[in-house]
């Protein structure tokens, strides 16, 4: 028995001399699947399972999963994130051509009205100058830093830097990209040939934004060269005068292109040369172009230049925001521009000028479509006029509702008398409705365009042509009104045989109400732009309606 005993005595101490050993000799092993479970804590269920099937990561995998696990969660972070668990945490940035090519793309960022340092410019300098090292820490920690850079880069300028949601109550374009999208956009910047010219695809690729990006460095030149001279206040400036405010016009006006140098730079004499330039100045900046320089055309002349780059560089972001929902066909309302167009397969075969809302009632930005139109509209009182005119209006005239050609209509669409209701006591829930019957004279005029968003908001004719002769024509309360109509109506209808400009001519003359549906589903955009740019390089300055721009420069400086 005591001989049994300690034969099975030693047999366990054996035993347990040879698990030691074996201890000992995976110990390292031992210790990286410990630390790589830890690093993994948060990560994807992906890694996580890789861990759990026993995949070991190298020392640098291990560093470059853990300094991800110790990031906050953001659309980017968790873009990087997903990048490097596809890749098995394996380093991107251990090239230090590849480096040097994110440096140059991030310094190049400037050129699309974006800043540098936002991606780090100055500790990615600090990074490629740096002593080489293969510290998995340290490698890890560059890894990070240019793969956030580049994911933030590449959002910005896909995407753009602002969300506009945070600026704007009504926004329904495209929305921001999730993690994965913007992972894969990474994984395929990085697998193009060029990382310069990958990133910079990344950019709005339409004629609008490169135009506009055009113009940014032009002006930029301009800036540093001096920029333009300031032109003294005075009296109107006409054909004919003379004197030294004469020639700092002409100064100015040469600088900014709109005067030929064959014009001469020192003259003071308004001669016809002058004359039509300053008519092609004040075109450009939405000015009646009468050729004299009054009070308007002198403010626009005397802006800086540092404003209109600024004014640039805010417009390149409203691109960068909508470019992705841009078509080859596309009804385009610029609102600031007061203009519309109709392209179909990328090239413009309609445009006309259109009357937007006025700043107390302004025409949102939108992404819709026409439904349908409306032959001989009648026109249903939106909520905002029932209850900002039409009930005030009522209280201070009780004939309000017979001078605009109203009436009022219960729920079941018989006419009230206005006279009966206390339009004092009237708040909140109006029980009816306030409608115009359709006529030449009714305020949508002969056609509506009806579109499908929620906010009452669509494009129609007007008996207000007058309107459209105007250089400023933000009058409406909200809604878009469109010259020449008919001529839209039988584009989008896209059925000769049946809707002809004749034949829609006499539909509209029975006077009978008809909704007809469109052949062509074209996408609508109500964009608001405040400078634009085309092929020759002539750009356009716009008022800015809404005051919008410096809201917007400011979150693109934050």
């Amino acid at each position: 028995m005591e001989n049994s005993l300690s034969e099975q005595a030693l047999d366990e101490a054996q035993m347990l001399n040879h698990v030691a050993m074996s201890l000992r000799k995976n110990f390292h092993a031992w210790c990286r699947l410990v630390i790589c479970g830890l690093a993994l804590v948060g990560l994807s269920g992906q890694v996580a399972a890789q861990a759990g099937n026993g995949v070991i990561l190298a020392p640098v995998e291990q560093a470059i999963a853990r300094e991800l696990a110790g990031r906050g969660a953001s659309g980017e972070w968790d873009a990087v994130r997903m990048l490097y668990e596809r890749r098995g945490f394996t380093p991107v940035w251990g090239d230090a051509g590849r480096r040097s090519a994110l440096i140059a793309a991030v310094d190049e960022s400037r050129a699309d009205g974006l800043d540098p340092a936002d991606y780090g410019i100055a500790q990615l300098r600090a990074s490629a100058t740096a002593r080489p090292t293969e510290d998995p820490a340290e490698v890890a920690g560059r890894e990070v830093l240019f793969s956030e850079s580049l994911a933030r880069l590449v959002r910005h300028l896909h995407y753009g830097k602002v969300d506009p949601r945070r600026l704007y109550s009504i926004w329904n374009f495209s929305p921001s990209p999730d993690a994965a999208t913007l992972a894969s956009l990474l994984q395929g910047v990085l697998d193009g040939e060029s990382l310069p010219l990958a990133v910079a695809a990344q950019a709005p690729q339409i004629d609008a934004y490169r135009h506009l990006r055009a113009t940014l460095a032009r002006y930029r030149e301009l800036e540093g060269a001096g920029g333009w001279p300031r032109i003294a206040a005075g009296p109107i400036l006409r054909a004919g005068d003379r004197g030294p405010r004469i020639a700092a016009l002409r100064a100015r006006l040469l600088a900014s292109g709109d005067l030929a140098a064959a014009g001469g730079a020192n003259g003071d004499r308004f001669d016809d040369t002058l004359v039509s330039a300053v008519k092609r100045f004040q075109a450009r900046h939405g000015l009646d172009a009468d050729g004299a320089v009054g009070t308007a055309t002198l403010d626009a002349l005397n802006v800086p230049v540092a404003e209109r780059i600024a004014q640039i560089r805010a417009n390149l972001e409203r691109w960068r925001w909508v470019a992705g929902d841009i078509g080859p066909d596309l009804l385009l309302v610029d609102i600031a521009g007061f203009h519309a167009e109709l392209r179909l397969a990328g090239q413009p075969v309609w445009s006309a000028r259109v009357v937007v809302g006025r700043p107390s009632r302004e025409t949102p930005t939108l992404l819709d479509r026409v439904q349908h139109l409306v032959l001989n509209p009648k026109w249903v009182v939106p909520p905002t006029i029932l209850r900002e005119d039409v009930i005030p209006g009522m209280r201070r005239n009780p004939g309000y509702l017979n001078s605009h050609r109203l009436r009022l209509v219960d729920r079941s669409g018989r006419t009230v008398d206005a006279s009966s209701v206390d339009w004092s006591g009237q708040g909140g829930s109006f029980p009816y409705q306030v409608v115009q019957s359709s006529g030449a004279d009714g305020s949508l005029g002969q056609i509506k365009f009806a579109l499908g968003n929620r906010y009452s908001i669509y494009l129609h004719d007007t008996p207000s042509r007058a309107l459209f002769n105007r250089p400023s024509r933000a009058y409406s309360s909200g809604c878009v009104r469109v010259q020449n109509p008919q001529e839209l109506a039988v584009l989008l209808l896209d059925d000769p045989a049946q809707w002809s400009a004749e034949a829609l001519k006499s539909a509209i003359a029975t006077g009978k109400t008809r909704t007809v549906p469109v052949n062509r589903q074209i996408p609508v955009m109500l964009l608001y732009h405040t400078a634009d740019a085309d092929a020759s390089g002539a750009v356009q300055f716009r008022k800015d309606i809404y005051d919008r721009d410096a809201r917007l420069l400011s979150a693109l400086s934050s």
